[in-house]
């Protein structure tokens, strides 16, 4: 099979002609289609997250159909449609599995990090996480793996930072929310926040004017350059970019109470900032990973908001191209692997 291979933090993925792997216990073969991109993704090939198993084939926003079942596999069946997300399995069996909070099990492993993910053919999941995703409004076909690749995990990511941090504040009828950093992930939170009834403050690198251009089309109330004051203070504030160095700006941006999520899984380091940035009862939060739970609540959420996601496609064979592209900002919403061509006069 045709995949992408990581050997080298640092270095460009290599092409590779592996074999298609066999499902084991509990496991599914799945037929890539599509492989969202994600910022992640480029955290593991540039280095700065250091545990990947070597040689790697990245990539967890994983769309295909399941291809073979392993033994004692029940759901989903051969045939279905299934997503692939970032959280590959957990043991099952710790506290933190036992009370639903899996994203935060010790013996986790992780699509494209610990395990082969999506930038291939053919790609291995544990059954038990592999999402059903009914079909689009095109029918399931390749229209729809594009759109459905990016909620795997900017979806999910967004959607899992929106629930905790409404959790956090009294309930009302709307919040003012902001949102630093306006790529795959923000984009598709806008849109759940907005059906929710809720204004949505975008914050784009200073002087990225597409950006903050795309963030208005979406419906956002205003976007502003990320170290600028808003109009109205926020509720809430969702930190998108791996950039630590605006959560003490996120924090003099909300009000008494308010809630400051960091939604990414790195980070560069946060200043030290004034008590009183904090003081008021301010709340400052990390997000990691995802639930079943998670992904069970939105994916039913997103078609009925509906959930459009703007795609780039690239073919297999470009990801390195893809990952650039993404690291430079070349593109708005989400780069997408196309794995699977469709058929000739599909």
């Amino acid at each position: 099979m045709r995949a992408m291979v990581l050997h080298t933090p640092g270095q460009p993925l290599r092409p590779a002609d592996l074999p298609v792997p066999t499902p084991g216990p509990g496991q599914v073969l799945v037929k890539v289609a599509a492989c969202g991109i994600c910022r992640t993704d480029l955290h593991v090939v540039d280095g700065e997250l250091a545990e990947p198993r070597l040689p790697l084939v990245p990539g967890h926003q994983v769309v295909g159909r399941v291809a073979a079942r392993g033994p004692g596999v029940g759901a989903p069946t051969v045939g279905e449609r299934v997503g692939i997300p970032w959280l590959g399995g957990s043991c099952g069996a710790c506290g933190y599995c036992a009370e639903g909070r899996e994203n935060l099990c010790e013996g986790a492993v992780y699509t494209g990090y610990q395990r082969d993910g999506g930038f291939a053919e053919y790609c291995l999941a544990d059954a038990r996480f592999a999402f059903p995703l009914p079909p689009g409004p095109g029918g399931g076909g390749p229209a729809d793996d594009l759109q459905a690749a990016p909620l795997l995990c900017a979806g999910l990511i967004g959607y899992r930072a929106w629930r905790l941090t409404l959790a956090a504040l009294p309930p009302r009828a709307a919040c003012d929310v902001g949102l630093y950093g306006f790529g795959a992930a923000a984009h598709i939170l806008c849109q759940v926040a907005r059906h929710a009834g809720h204004r949505v403050h975008a914050f784009v690198k200073p002087g990225d004017d597409r950006a903050a251009a795309f963030a208005l089309s979406l419906g956002a109330a205003s976007a502003l350059p990320a170290g600028a004051t808003p109009d109205r203070p926020l509720d809430a504030a969702i930190i998108f970019a791996p950039v630590g160095a605006l959560v003490p700006v996120a924090l003099r941006a909300v009000a008494r109470g308010g809630v400051v999520t960091c939604a990414g899984i790195h980070m560069s380091d946060i200043p030290s900032f004034p008590y009183a940035d904090l003081w008021h009862e301010r709340q400052l939060r990390s997000v990691a990973n995802l639930t079943r739970r998670d992904g069970e609540e939105f994916l039913a959420l997103a078609p009925r908001v509906p959930v459009r996601t703007t795609v780039t496609p690239y073919p297999l064979e470009r990801a390195n191209e893809a990952l650039d592209d993404l690291r430079e900002g070349r593109f708005e919403g989400a780069a997408v692997l196309v794995v699977d061509p469709p058929a000739a006069g599909a």
